[in-house]
C-alpha cells in the first residue's frame, strides 16, 4: 500500500509542508549545542526552510541551480538542502573531511553556485578554492565564530540570508508557496557523489520520487513509528544519511537528532537512546573493540564473568539461528546474563531502547554480527547502492542472518544474471549520472535494469547473498574461489587490527597487509612496558608482529586451509582516504592499493623476508610528502620473518 500518492506530497519540501500542517508542534529535528538538546518543531523546521529558500531567491538562486553543503551534521545544513529543493534547485552534499583536490573536482563537476559551510574551517577551505570554481557565487556560513573580520564580498551569514528571506516574504506574499507547487516527483532532488573506488566520483542524480519511494518501501517491512528518534551522525554526503535524515524522516515523521560534534557522538548516542540506528561496519567494529578492551582491562573475576556470558550468548544465538531449542539451563543463564552483562552493555552503547539497528555500506564480519545479536541488539543487514537511492534489500526481525542481506524491499525487482551480477529495477533506480550519459548507458540496461557491480545469489529462502564486488571476486591458482572481503572481515574481528587488505587472485596462497589499531595495540604495548614513539615505530616492534600473527592464526582456524592467510605485513601507516587508499566511506580502493604496493605483493610471493616501500602522503592542504622504509614480512603462525628464498 502506498503511503503517499498526492501531488501535494510528491517532493521532500512538500512533505515538510504536510508535517508542519498536520503535526506543527511535533519534534522535527533536534541538535545538541553547548550540552543541551534544542528542538525544532515541524513548524519551526518548515519556517527555517521557507525563509532560507526565499533568502536564496533574493540571491538569484534559480531552478536547477546547485547548492552544496559542507560540514558536520547541523540542522541548518539540512534546512539549506530542502530550501534549494523547494525552489527547484538541487542539493549536493560533500564530505567535510575532503582534501582540496577532491572538493574542487566535485564542486566544479556539479556546477555548484552556492556553498553553505558549517564553520570557519570549512569557509577557509572554500575561500582557498574560489578562484578554481567559476560557477561559485556565494559562500554562506552557519557558525560565525572566527569570521567577524572576514571581508570577502562572497561571504554571507546564514542568519542574514534568513533575514533577506523574511523581507522577500513580506514584499511578495505567496512566492514560496508558488515555487513549492512547481516542484514535481521527477525533479532532481540531489546529486550524491559515489565514493570513487575505481576513479573519480560520479554524480548520481536522485529524484524526489526515488527518495520517497525508497522510504515507503522500507516502512512496509520495518517497525517504524511516528516520533521515533534517529541519530543523524553519518557524513551528509553519504546517500545513507540523506535516505534516512531527509527521506525517511520526512515520510515517516521521525525526529532527526544532530550530535554536538563528531567527538561526542558516543556520549550523545547514550544520552539520546535512539529508537533505531544505521551504522557502517567500521562503527560496529569500533564498538566491539571498545567492549573487548574494557573486558580485557577488568579485574580477573569480572573478565571471567564477561567471557562466560559472552560465550553463552553466542552459543545460544547460533542455536536460535539454526532453529534449535534452548535448554532450561541456557534460558536461565541468558536471564542472568541480561541482568549482569547484556543490559549494561547495551546501555553503555546507547542502544537499550533501539528496536532495530542496521549495518550497511559494506559487509560486516559474521563474528562481529553475532556478537551484537547475542547481546540482545536487534542488528540486521541492509544492502544498497547510491544509484538505488541507498536501499535494495534488508532483513526482517525474524530473518536476521549474517550470511545474507535479506529480501529485496517491496516495489522493486532483483535478479542475478548469468555472470552472477546483481541487477535491479524499480522506482528507486536513479535518473542517471550527471553529465555522464555514456556511463549511465553502461550502468542501466535499455529496459531499466541497474547493474550493481556486486556478485551474489539467492539462497533457498529467497534471501539475497552478496559475495563481494564482482570485479574483486577471483580465484586462487588452483581454481578455489577467492573473495577478499570475506577474509578481511574475519581478520578485522580482532580488536588489534583496524584494516586488512587480502591478495590471492591467480596466486598460490593468500597474503594480507595489516594496519594495526593504534589505540588498542598502543594500550597493549604500554601494559607490557613496551616503549614506542609513533605508529611506524609501534608497527615495527617484533612483539607486535607476534601479537598480530596470533590474531591471524585465530582467524585462520575459521577458514578453509586453502583460504588461510599464509604471510602478512604490518603497514607503517594507516590506510587513509587523503592518500587515495580508501574512499571517504572507508572502502578500500583495491586497484589503487595493488598498484601502490606492487613491490610488497612481489615480495610476498617472491619468498622475501622484507619489502622496500616508498609511499606518498597527502596533507589536507594538498601538499605531498614521501615515506620510505623497509618492512618485514611475517608468517601467521608466530610472527616470525619468512626466510629469504634461494
Amino acid at each position: 500500500m502506498r503511503l503517499i500518492d498526492s501531488s501535494k506530497t510528491d517532493t521532500l519540501p512538500k512533505l515538510l509542508e504536510r508535517n508542519s500542517t498536520t503535526d506543527p508542534r511535533g519534534a522535527g529535528m533536534r541538535e545538541k549545542t553547548r550540552g543541551v538538546w534544542q528542538t525544532y518543531s515541524w513548524r519551526d523546521y518548515r519556517d527555517q526552510v521557507r525563509d532560507f529558500a526565499l533568502g536564496l531567491a533574493s540571491l538569484e538562486f534559480k531552478r536547477a541551480d546547485k547548492l552544496s553543503v559542507v560540514g558536520d551534521n547541523r540542522p541548518q545544513l539540512y534546512f539549506a538542502q530542502l530550501a534549494a529543493q523547494a525552489l527547484g534547485g538541487v542539493s549536493v552534499p560533500v564530505y567535510q573531511d575532503s582534501i582540496a583536490s577532491e572538493l574542487v573536482y566535485v564542486l566544479n563537476h556539479a556546477e555548484t553556485s552556492i556553498i553553505v559551510a558549517e564553520d570557519q574551517e570549512q569557509v577557509d577551505k572554500a575561500l582557498s578554492l574560489k578562484d578554481k570554481l567559476p560557477k561559485l557565487r556565494w559562500i554562506v556560513f552557519d557558525d560565525p565564530r572566527g569570521l567577524a573580520f572576514y571581508e570577502d564580498p562572497i561571504l554571507r551569514s546564514f542568519d542574514s540570508v534568513l533575514e533577506e528571506g523574511r523581507k522577500l516574504s513580506q514584499a511578495h506574499p505567496g512566492f514560496y508557496e508558488a515555487e513549492l507547487a512547481k516542484g514535481s516527483a521527477d525533479d532532481t532532488a540531489m546529486i550524491a557523489y559515489t565514493s570513487g573506488t575505481t576513479g573519480n566520483p560520479k554524480g548520481v542524480m536522485l529524484s524526489h520520487r526515488n527518495m520517497i519511494a525508497t522510504a515507503e518501501s522500507f516502512l512496509e517491512v520495518n517497525d517504524v513509528k511516528r516520533g521515533d528518534n534517529w541519530l543523524s551522525y553519518l557524513p551528509m554526503a553519504w546517500v545513507g544519511d540523506a535516505a534516512f535524515t531527509l527521506g525517511m524522516a520526512l515520510v515517516a515523521r521521525l525526529t532527526a537528532n544532530c550530535p554536538e560534534n563528531p567527538e561526542t557522538v558516543q556520549r550523545d548516542l547514550r544520552e539520546l537512546g535512539p529508537d533505531a540506528i544505521l551504522a557502517p561496519p567500521r562503527i560496529w567494529e569500533n564498538m566491539l573493540t571498545i567492549m573487548q578492551v574494557k573486558a580485557g582491562d577488568a579485574s580477573p573475576l569480572k573478565r571471567r564473568v564477561f567471557e562466560h556470558f559472552r560465550a553463552l550468548a553466542e552459543r545460544c544465538e547460533l542455536k536460535k539461528t539454526g532453529g534449535e531449542p534452548l535448554t532450561l539451563g541456557e534460558r536461565i543463564g541468558l536471564a542472568a546474563g541480561e541482568f549482569f552483562i547484556y543490559g549494561p552493555v547495551r546501555d553503555q552503547l546507547g542502544l537499550r531502547r533501539a528496536r532495530w539497528c542496521y549495518t550497511g555500506g559494506a559487509p560486516l564480519g559474521p563474528d562481529t554480527y553475532r556478537f551484537f545479536r547475542s547481546f540482545g541488539i536487534n542488528l540486521k543487514q541492509v544492502y544498497g547502492a547510491t544509484e538505488a537511492s541507498a536501499l535494495i534489500a534488508c532483513q526482517a526481525d525474524a530473518e536476521a542472518n549474517p550470511n545474507t542481506v535479506g529480501r529485496p524491499i517491496p516495489s522493486i525487482e532483483v535478479k542475478v544474471d548469468d555472470r552472477g551480477e546483481v541487477l535491479l529495477r524499480g522506482p528507486n533506480v536513479f535518473k542517471g549520472y550527471f553529465k555522464q550519459e555514456d556511463v549511465t548507458r553502461e550502468t542501466v540496461t535499455p529496459d531499466g535494469w541497474l547493474k550493481t557491480g556486486d556478485a551474489g545469489f539467492f539462497d533457498k529462502q529467497g534471501h539475497l547473498v552478496i559475495i563481494d564486488r564482482a570485479k574483486d571476486v577471483g580465484k586462487l591458482a588452483d581454481g578455489t574461489a577467492f573473495a577478499p572481503q570475506f577474509i578481511e572481515n574475519k581478520l578485522k574481528f580482532s580488536p588489534f587490527i583496524r584494516e586488512a587488505v587480502a591478495f590471492g587472485h591467480e596466486r598460490p596462497f593468500v597474503v594480507a597487509m595489516i594496519a594495526i589499531d593504534m589505540q588498542t595495540v598502543g594500550a597493549w604495548a604500554e601494559k607490557r612496558g613496551l616503549p614506542y614513539t609513533s605508529y611506524m615505530d609501534l608497527s615495527r616492534k617484533p612483539e607486535v608482529a607476534e601479537l598480530i600473527g596470533g590474531e591471524i592464526a585465530k582467524a585462520n582456524i575459521t577458514l578453509p586451509d586453502v583460504q588461510q592467510v599464509k604471510r602478512f605485513l604490518l603497514l607503517n601507516k594507516e590506510l587513509e582516504a587523503d592518500d587515495a587508499e580508501m574512499t571517504r566511506t572507508r572502502k578500500v580502493r583495491r586497484k589503487f592499493v595493488a598498484e601502490k604496493y606492487a613491490s610488497v605483493i612481489d615480495a610476498f610471493y617472491g619468498g622475501k623476508s622484507s619489502a622496500d616501500v616508498t609511499m606518498e602522503i597527502t596533507f589536507e592542504d594538498g601538499r605531498k610528502s614521501t615515506l620510505s622504509s623497509t618492512i618485514a614480512i611475517h608468517s601467521e603462525a608466530a610472527g616470525e620473518p619468512v626466510r629469504q628464498a634461494a
